[in-house]
């Protein structure tokens, strides 16, 4: 008897062998339906079942991209639904010259679909050139040089190793947009530079030396793509002696505006601004300078400030008692201040301009998985990791939005992600060429990974639960739960392969649980690679449903959340004159022309009330090893005192630290409204819709 004739897979357009996925066929008839206002699914998938039928028929067996497309139209045209014909027409028209535009714009053959701003971004930043500028290789060739090069590390530990396999696997899960490492790896992996590192951090000693010494490395950070975190707590304060040369000290502050200007000068891996993190603990005498040294706006405007807040500074600002400054030179109290006064002028400055920042510093180290081998003073430029002096720590995250199937968390695909992705990032280390000798020695000892999550919100979304609901927060800390002990599982079973990290013996984990990472976890903002990879940012909810870029040539086009705009659809309330009506102000709410559940789902950043913001934060950080990036979110009308009670929660529900912004507090803003957000809504006015920077990702933070 015969063997029955099936179609398993379908040749796209660059060559590339996929599974046959009949849904697909019928989604795109659907579409077609909608677009003539007559959406029928069932109908679709009566035409889908035709189309495959002729495929069967003419025993096709490996069907192209193209032969499928012209077959749908033949069937709807034989159907009789001549508009649905044209709409599906018009729609295959539309990509043809979207891919052309692509090739035309920047250059680049786009084998995977990506967005415009993706492709922006690539072009810009990642993709290799020539000396003359001219791109070298498309997106899909960097994927395949990313995994190349990080798969060579399991040579390494076995001349067994199947190179090729596991080569495959981290190009699958780039490519499928899965998993994204962060940008040096995907800048330089397979390139002479080889720096695959984000975070940095240097020590700053009170020392002249010292200090320039960690000018000139920071400056080779920046030049191989990274940022750096330094804390300058052990400068002696403005106008302490100066033993040596009889002088006067100029403090802290002076100094960090010499790392302000190099980091100017010196562009990070020739791509992009390098970034720092200035931290001062609350007990150094210049810390009412520090606070107040990004007032003025222009001012140290390659940095992130810190104040690092002790236990005991916090417990003094709930009596309202004075508190000491220490002289870092000698160790004895110099002065004392009233904390609640000290607390107040950092909450009116956060309030004012979003800047300082503060770390938990004390919870940061009762967190410290190697306590034996220093205490740390400060994180990254963006907060999400905690770093002793010289280390370096390589981050990646996956993108939730592609883990849901069938409405749910799909736990066994997630799960096979972050065991792939600790194998990737850990294979990052050893592949790694450091910018300093010291960064080396630190970073192979402790061999420290940054695994975290973006699509949060889109997830969130498609499965219908409100970012501001308790159902979000039991799923946030029951997400970062599984991917942590999945993780940890992952990197146990590359310690019985490749040893536990050097100073295990000096760890947290010694002699119990052998690892081979002293971290595993992080959560970082995820700016450019969740553009890459169409998703949302980091854990951070939506900041607007629509919002109208420009884009070639100084085009605009108005784009939609994909998933409202699909929703949209399918319950037929789309219209375009309502997507550029939500572009005016971002938010969907109080829209009589948005179902109220939808209203309900679609919740912008704008939207929700600050302590949910900073109860998300904390129902991750419970199983992050490292900590957690997050902008608390407060609409133009919050007061201090909300901002106050914002830094209140966040230290009693044990985050490690808080960022919080203030909208319309700086002049320059990744995102802008048209007029200033009252309460949760935007002053909208018709002629100038909310408009981002380029590369603004749709649900990046502020």
């Amino acid at each position: 008897m015969p063997r029955e004739f099936v179609i398993t897979e379908i040749k796209k357009r660059n060559g590339r062998i996929l599974p046959f996925d009949q849904e697909k066929i019928t989604n795109a008839i659907f579409k077609a339906t909608n677009a003539v206002g007559k959406p029928d699914r069932v109908l679709a998938k009566k035409l889908s079942d035709q189309v495959v039928s002729i495929l069967l028929q003419r025993r096709i067996k490996l069907p192209a991209v193209e032969e499928v497309q012209d077959l749908v139209e033949m069937v709807l045209i034989d159907a009789g639904l001549v508009d649905v014909a044209k709409a599906y027409i018009l729609y295959r028209q539309k990509r043809k010259e979207l891919r052309e535009a692509k090739q035309i714009a920047f250059g680049i053959y786009d084998e995977l679909k990506l967005s415009i701003n993706a492709l922006k971004v690539l072009e810009s930043r990642y993709l290799s050139k020539d000396e003359a500028g001219h791109i070298t290789e498309t997106p899909k060739q960097l994927f395949h040089r990313v995994a190349h090069n990080i798969a060579l590390a399991d040579k390494k530990y076995s001349n067994k190793a199947g190179i090729a396999e596991t080569e495959q696997a981290f190009f699958d899960m780039m490519t499928s947009f899965e998993f994204m490492p962060n940008s040096p790896t995907l800048m330089n992996a397979g390139r002479p530079l080889q720096q695959l590192a984000a975070c940095f951090v240097l020590p700053v000693e009170d020392a002249i030396e010292s200090i320039f010494s960690a000018i000139k490395d920071a400056a080779l950070i920046f030049q191989s793509g990274g940022g750096c975190g330094y804390s300058f707590s052990r400068l002696r304060p403005k106008g302490d002696r100066v033993k040596s040369t009889h002088g006067i000290a100029s403090g802290p502050v002076s100094f960090m505006d010499a790392f302000n200007v190099i980091t100017d000068v010196i562009k990070a891996g020739g791509r992009r601004r390098g970034a720092n993190m200035g931290i001062l603990r609350v007990d150094h005498p210049d810390i009412l300078e520090f606070i107040t040294s990004k007032e003025k706006e222009g001012k140290l405007t390659n940095f992130n400030i810190s104040v690092a807040i002790t236990d005991k500074f916090m417990k003094a600002v709930a009596k309202n008692d004075e508190y000491n400054l220490i002289s870092p030179r000698t160790k004895k109290v110099v002065k004392k201040l009233n904390a609640k006064k000290v607390f107040d002028l950092l909450i009116t400055m956060a309030w004012k301009n979003g800047d300082p920042g503060v770390v938990f510093i004390d919870e940061i180290n009762r967190h410290n998985p190697t306590p034996r081998v220093g205490l740390i003073e400060s994180t990254n430029p963006c907060g999400e990791v905690p770093l002793l002096g010289y280390e370096a720590c390589n981050l990646g995250s996956i993108n939730l939005s592609k883990m849901v199937t069938n409405g749910r968390v799909d736990w066994d695909k997630l799960g096979n992600t972050v065991r792939k992705a600790i194998h990737f990032l850990d294979n990052v280390i050893d592949m790694s060429r450091y910018p300093l000798p010291q960064i080396t020695k630190m970073v192979h000892a402790n061999r420290k990974l940054g695994l975290g999550i973006m699509g949060f919100s889109d997830m969130l979304v498609q499965l219908e639960i409100p970012y501001d609901s308790v159902k979000a927060v039991k799923l946030a800390e029951r997400l970062m739960r599984f991917i942590k002990r999945e993780s940890h599982a992952e990197s146990a079973a590359l310690a019985k392969k490749r040893g536990a990290f050097p100073n295990w013996v000096n760890s947290i984990y010694h002699p119990k649980k052998k690892l081979h990472n002293a971290t595993l976890t992080s959560i970082a903002p995820t700016g450019t690679i969740s553009i890459i990879a169409n998703c949302s940012s980091g854990i951070e909810p939506l900041f607007a449903v629509s919002f109208v870029r420009k884009v070639l040539e100084g085009q605009e086009l108005i784009e939609v959340n994909p998933y409202f705009e699909k929703i949209a659809r399918e319950r037929g309330f789309y219209t375009d004159t309502l997507m550029r009506k939500i572009a005016l102000q971002g938010s969907v709410q109080g829209m009589k022309e948005v179902p109220k559940d939808i209203q309900r789902t679609f919740v912008t950043a704008l939207d929700i009330a600050p302590d949910w913001h900073i109860k998300m934060q904390a129902a991750f950080q419970k199983n992050v090893d490292n900590a957690v990036s997050k902008t608390i979110n407060f609409p133009s009308s919050a007061t201090p005192e909300d901002v106050e009670r914002a830094f209140l929660l966040a230290h009693k529900l044990k985050c490690k630290g808080l960022t919080i912004y203030r909208y319309g507090s700086k002049e320059q803003q990744v995102l802008s409204f048209v007029g200033q957000p009252e309460g949760k809504k935007a002053v909208a006015k018709k002629e100038a819709p909310v408009r981002p920077e380029q590369e603004y990702c749709p649900t990046c933070e502020l």
